[in-house]
Formats: C-alpha cells, structure tokens, sequence
C-alpha cells in the first residue's frame, strides 16, 4: 500500500497536473472582496468562481457564508473549484493575519468529503500563505490530517 504525501510541484494550480477529477482549492475572506493574490489567476482562466463567490456573499442572510465553509464551482467537465472560507478580512490586525487556522481545517474537512465523493485529486497553491500571511509549516499538517488521512492525492503548487 503505497503512503500518501504532498506533491510539490512547480507551476500554475490552475492548469493541474493529473488525470481524472480535479479539484483547486483556494482561500477567500468572509468579507466578499475577491481580487487580490490567487484569486486573480482563477479569474483568468474561469469567471464562475468569482460569480459564485459573490453570488454566494450577497445572499449571506440564507446560506452557509462564514469561515470553515466552502463552495465547488465546477467550471470544467473534470475541474472544480473550491472557493474555502479561511480568513478573516483582508487586513492584518489586533487579533493578527487574517489568516484562520481553525475555518482552514474546517474547509480541508469538508472539502475531503467532496474530493472522496467524486474521487479528484486535489490542487492547491500555498493555500493561506500570501496575502493571508499563514505560515505553511502550521497549513501543511492539517492538510496532512485532513486530505492525506483519506489517501486523496494531494498537489501543492509553487509559481515561478
């Protein structure tokens, strides 16, 4: 039985380097603002992400739009994309980074439900590393509890 780990690769997260099911998971704030970091490479090449995210936002008052929650946007026949809610606002301030260790591990969780029901491997930058300001060292072990624990097959990206 083979053990599972990260793959590192270099590249773009948003051109995944694998058959089957993809799934490209990303962080985003709970304040609806989409603009800035990874985001801007998903909007490149797909608008449903960002269509959705906002959609998903405006109607707050009815739905699960809160840190830990995320949303599958399919945008190709074998791609999705996993708007993750993990940080709170965009701004570094009293309370730190933005970043949100808990709602990360909360997204990682569910999105191991959605990757094992529709058998994808998973794609990811640094995710919560940039403009989040997380430290992967504390990012890498719930990825390792949460998609590796399931034997999901597991991409890290780093952009040249």
């Amino acid at each position: 039985m083979k053990t599972h780990s990260i793959y590192y690769l270099k590249g773009d997260a948003t051109s995944p380097q694998a058959k089957g099911v993809k799934i490209i998971g990303h962080i985003c704030n709970n304040i609806g603002k989409w603009g800035k970091g990874f985001v801007m490479a998903v909007s490149k090449r797909w608008k449903e992400p960002e269509q959705a995210y906002r959609l998903w936002h405006r109607q707050r008052a009815k739905n699960d739009f809160e840190l830990g929650s995320i949303q599958i946007v399919q945008v190709e026949e074998y791609i999705y994309v996993a708007n993750m809610i993990g940080q709170q606002g965009i701004k570094t301030g009293s309370k730190g980074v933005p970043i949100r260790y808990p709602a990360v591990l909360s997204c990682l969780e569910k999105l191991q439900i959605v990757a094992l029901e529709l058998e994808a491997s998973v794609h990811l930058p640094r995710i919560g590393c940039g403009l989040a300001g997380g430290k992967w060292e504390q990012i890498e072990p719930l990825i390792e509890q949460t998609l590796i624990a399931n034997h999901i097959d597991t991409y890290v990206y780093d952009f040249d």
